[in-house]
């Protein structure tokens, strides 16, 4: 990349499956973790006989990392590709929450129910979490949307907004995309 060119801004549509694989001879247990979420997803897609003999093997790989990384991610959790969990202790994400591609969540993030609103949380592509920050009941959550450390989001943020606070209040709007770009 040339030094006046800027670099690629990061989807929120389509997933880069790069972020999620492993680097040889590190020790990283988040990438672990959603490498067994995704083969299991895999096997279950598939089906088949060899489908069905692997997948004890490959919950048992999910509960291995799971409890390596403190982090309950279900094994049907609908998490578009792309996903960083740089710290991934704490984090727990309802069954029924959505999460777009290209996502990045630090730790003790919680993704659940009990908000003001019924259902559970639909989270866009490209939203950064802070640590700690607790996204409950059926919110929506925009593209490009950033979360603060310790916010309690118990209501909608719009795409490319920036939300803090207990509870969360937007604090930022922009309509354009920004410069932020990968991690």
């Amino acid at each position: 990349m040339n030094m006046n060119e800027s670099p690629k801004p990061i989807s929120a549509t389509e997933p880069d499956w790069s972020r999620e694989a492993p680097v040889p001879g590190r020790y990283e247990p988040a990438k672990r973790l959603l490498a067994a979420l995704r083969r299991y997803q895999r096997l279950k897609v598939s089906g088949g006989i060899v489908g069905r003999a692997a997948r004890p093997l490959v919950v048992l790989r999910h509960r291995l990392w799971s409890a390596i990384t403190g982090a309950d991610i279900p094994l049907d959790s609908k998490i578009g590709g792309g996903l960083l969990l740089p710290h991934p202790n704490g984090i727990v994400i309802h069954p029924d929450a959505e999460i777009g591609p290209n996502c990045l969540l630090f730790q003790q993030v919680t993704i659940g129910m009990g908000g003001r609103k019924p259902g559970a949380p639909k989270i866009g592509g490209h939203v950064d979490i802070g640590a700690g920050a607790k996204i409950l009941g059926g919110v929506e959550i925009g593209d490009h949307a950033l979360i603060g450390a310790n916010a309690v989001v118990l209501d909608d943020v719009p795409p490319h907004a920036t939300a803090v606070g207990i509870p969360a209040r937007i604090v930022r709007r922009s309509d354009e995309a920004t410069d932020r770009n990968e991690r």
